[in-house]
């Protein structure tokens, strides 16, 4: 199989990043796609599509922590998480450790995606899709948050950038639809991207949520192969109070808890609601 010496990723066309490709694990390209699985000596396993890095596992469980344990510990009593996305399992995986939830509800609009991923990064769901506790949708986002009569107290938006058909998860009509699925102090989190270098997706995110929730706010996590600096989460709630909880009672909820992570702690998850200026300077 071709082994490239180096894969240069493109998502930029000004400035990139390169890693050492050690060894090619799986390679299909063709003229709709070009995906490809290599082994990489500082991060180990490195999933990249059309040639944008999408995960990896040696950084992997900064994103896929912060995503699910920021609003589950906020909420504090949440027993049903929907995830929008997440095909390689990272996310589940990080929500079945709460024992609060009861279930657990992944969609994703390609089943293959979820095999392929069981097969070449079986570390990222680490059994996740075996507990009793998970039920995989297979459909459109979209269409399963504007029809689902189902409500959840965490929605998980794990997607794409907002490019080609992932673009679809970043809509105010997406927005307002998720919030008809949410129970009533739910909340709502969301991929948004690198704002030094794509600071669009935050300006969007922020219009287009601010119609339909009392609290919409951004926090942030530095993943590094997400390059470009910290990467944004969107948050938004009608509880106004739960991005204000003191460190005190995080660390309370979290020992109750009783897991382990290596990224999230209660005083980074409250700290990282502190936005520099060049990102809350994109709330306009």
């Amino acid at each position: 199989m071709e082994n490239p010496e180096y894969f240069d990723e493109v998502l930029h066309g000004d400035y990139g990043q390169r890693l050492k490709v050690e060894r090619v694990l799986y390679r299909d390209k063709t003229e709709h796609q070009d995906l490809i699985i290599f082994e990489n000596a500082r991060f180990g396993r490195v999933m990249a599509l059309d040639g944008i890095v999408q995960t990896t596992e040696g950084d992997e469980h900064i994103y896929h922590e912060m995503m699910a344990h920021v609003p589950i510990l906020a909420h504090g009593q949440a027993s049903r998480v929907l995830i929008v996305g997440g095909g390689d399992g990272g996310m589940a995986r990080e929500v079945l450790k709460h024992k609060s939830v009861e279930e657990l509800t992944m969609v994703e609009i390609d089943g293959g995606v979820v095999d392929f991923c069981r097969e070449y990064l079986p570390n990222h769901n680490a059994g996740a899709f075996d507990d009793p506790r998970f039920n995989l949708v297979i459909t459109d986002g979209c269409k399963f948050v504007k029809e689902t009569d189902k409500r959840f107290d965490v929605i998980i938006i794990d997607s794409t950038d907002p490019i080609g058909p992932g673009a679809v998860l970043f809509t105010e009509e997406f927005y307002a639809d998720c919030k008809s699925c949410l129970t009533e102090n739910g909340i709502l989190v969301t991929q948004n991207g690198v704002p030094a270098v794509q600071g669009f997706e935050v300006t969007n995110s922020w219009e287009r949520m601010g119609p339909h929730y009392k609290d919409v706010a951004f926090y942030l996590a530095t993943v590094p192969t997400y390059q470009g600096g910290p990467m944004a989460f969107g948050w938004a709630t009608d509880d106004v109070t739960a991005r204000l909880l003191p460190v005190a009672e995080i660390e309370k909820r979290f020992q109750e808890a009783d897991f382990e992570t290596r990224y999230y702690t209660p005083a980074v998850h409250v700290a990282a609601f502190a936005l520099p200026r060049y990102v809350s300077d994109l709330l306009v």
